[in-house]
């Protein structure tokens, strides 16, 4: 018995040890951005809670091979999401790379990546779940719980994502779910993506996805929170305290919007004192609005989602409701908050 001990104490010894390939990147100079963030990622994601949000909706292996671990394939996925991968190039991408293996905690002396048919199958059963809402959602109850929300104002505001125009598939058509809108001067073709942030601390509260041809405006009062008693938004946003929507809803008719007027009017009003102030007017109100322009950023330059990857609205859905939980943890990590507080609550 006491050398059965001594050899499980030897094992673990073992295999607590670095591998020769940890010791050769530890000796590097610098770290990697890659790297960087995804050890940020590793800390500050409540990986129980969201294990426990997909465990309901998993295999529950009774019949067949058994399945793999939800977090092993939770974090292939995160993989995927942010840094825009296919379900093939995913697989590759951590064969390559030191740093999302190791964030996937895989030993190829012992096993090897989840092949990108398994990744998708993990895939859709988020998409058909709604699982990626309720990740988002779980994310901002502890950041709300540890303080990272401000109460008070709602910024409201959409992004075009654009979707593939061409013809050149089998069913010889594009996206159905999709369709073509104007702004400025071009046409774009896709959908659009509705957020509401919080006008204090900039973070993500709803999103809302639609087509692109919808209007802002009719999707405003899926945006604002209960309490909010301000509202910020650019001139697509005007006449939202006339629509039925807010006029019908006792707490949502005393809100007070602050939408920007559209140029044209205050440029042609002429050099009077009136315009000044009107124009000092927007400045002030583009000066909080101009938060949610981090947001778009994030998703389109930091996560490369510029286009859609997935034909149908529901499946992109629930990639943004990832970018956006992924955006919300960044943004707090940026401004300097602690990362153990984001964890507690």
């Amino acid at each position: 018995r006491i050398r059965r001990e001594k050899r499980r104490e030897q094992v673990d010894f073992i295999m607590k040890q670095q591998s020769f390939t940890d010791m050769e990147y530890g000796g590097r100079r610098r770290v990697s951005k890659r790297e960087h963030f995804l050890d940020i990622m590793e800390e500050i994601i409540p990986w129980d809670e969201w294990v426990s949000l997909v465990e309901p909706h998993y295999y529950c292996g009774k019949r067949g091979h058994p399945p793999l671990g939800i977090e092993k394939m939770l974090r292939m996925y995160l993989l995927q999401a942010w840094f825009n991968l296919s379900d093939e190039g995913a697989e590759d991408a951590i064969y390559d790379s030191y740093a999302m293996r190791k964030f996937m905690k895989i030993d190829f002396m012992k096993e090897n990546v989840p092949d990108a048919t398994t990744l998708l199958h993990f895939r859709r059963i988020l998409e058909e779940s709604k699982l990626g809402k309720a990740m988002f959602e779980a994310i901002n109850r502890i950041l709300e719980a540890n303080g990272h929300f401000m109460r008070g104002g709602t910024i409201v505001d959409a992004t075009i994502i654009s979707a593939p125009p061409s013809l050149k598939n089998a069913d010889k058509k594009r996206d159905e779910e999709m369709s073509s809108t104007r702004k400025g001067n071009k046409w774009h073709f896709g959908m659009k993506a509705h957020v509401g942030v919080d006008a204090g601390s900039g973070l993500i509260h709803s999103l809302v996805t639609t087509t692109a041809n919808v209007q802002e405006v009719t999707q405003a009062h899926h945006l604002i929170r209960e309490g909010d008693h301000s509202v910020y938004g650019d001139n697509r946003y005007a006449g939202l305290e006339k629509r039925s929507e807010i006029r019908h809803d006792a707490e949502k008719s005393g809100i007070h919007f602050y939408i920007n007027g559209r140029k044209g009017k205050i440029y042609r009003s002429g050099l009077t004192v009136g315009s000044f102030w009107n124009k000092e007017i927007d400045r002030m109100k583009s000066r909080v609005r101009s938060k949610v322009e981090f947001v778009f950023r994030y998703f389109k330059v930091e996560f490369g989602y510029r286009k859609t990857r997935y034909r149908g609205l529901n499946k992109n859905e629930n990639r943004l409701f990832i970018l956006a939980a992924g955006t919300n943890l960044l943004m707090c990590i940026r401004a300097g908050r602690r990362i153990r507080a984001l964890t507690t609550g």
